[in-house]
């Protein structure tokens, strides 16, 4: 595959520039931005299963996380405030590093079934309370910090991407066999993967067998 270089003529390096190729923002699109959680969004947030967290490092390295847990996983501390748990990962901590180093946070957060969205921004502090953390407990086992945000913006967002993407529709639905598995792609971009099939699938099955022991 042949590099791709940008012709900086067609670079869009001010906001002037950008703001110049779209229609001016609809009142609605800007009034809609809230500073706290009112109940609508508390009533989102108790839905979700799933939400993905962006944070950048001091450098602005940015990073994008999924965090999925049991429907309603995330706790409204208060209208300002919410807690996410941070269950068992692969200890990488790109973002709890990154919180660390930088507290600004974007989450959005994800409703199977539905097609709109609700965006959260604020700074995080990474917190183990232990009174807190019991109390995001599953199955007796507590996390071992949880990502406590301040929230300064909530708003809903949209079903244009999840349209067009037709995220939801089983008509839409991709086989996970149509490509390797996630054990043979990362062997094959780290240390290469076995040629035997059955030594392949024995890997397989031990990510598996990890699953099932140690979502939480």
């Amino acid at each position: 595959m042949s590099k791709y270089e940008i012709n900086p003529a067609f670079a869009i390096t001010d906001e002037q520039s950008l703001r110049g190729l779209f229609h001016a923002t609809h009142d609605l699109a800007v009034q809609k931005m809230l500073g706290s959680l009112d109940r609508h969004a508390r009533d989102f947030i108790s839905r979700s299963p799933f939400l993905c967290l962006g944070t950048q490092d001091l450098d602005g390295r940015a990073d994008v996380s999924p965090r999925g847990d049991h429907v309603g996983f995330v706790k409204i501390l208060d209208e300002h405030t919410l807690a996410i748990p941070d269950r068992p990962g692969n200890n990488r901590l790109d973002s709890l590093s990154n919180i660390v180093a930088n507290p600004s946070v974007g989450l959005l957060f994800i409703v199977p079934g539905y097609d709109d969205t609700l965006r959260v921004n604020g700074r995080a502090t990474l917190v183990n309370d232990p009174e807190l953390l019991e109390s995001m407990s599953v199955e007796g086992r507590a996390p071992k910090l949880a990502i406590v945000v301040r929230v300064t913006e909530a708003f809903m967002h949209c079903a244009k991407a999840f349209r067009r993407s037709h995220l939801w529709d089983p008509e839409h639905l991709q086989d996970r066999a149509d490509m390797p598995s996630l054990v043979k792609i990362i062997l094959d971009q780290t240390t290469g993967a076995p040629d035997d099939a059955e030594e392949m699938r024995k890997l397989d099955e031990g990510l598996e067998e990890d699953y099932r022991k140690s979502l939480y």
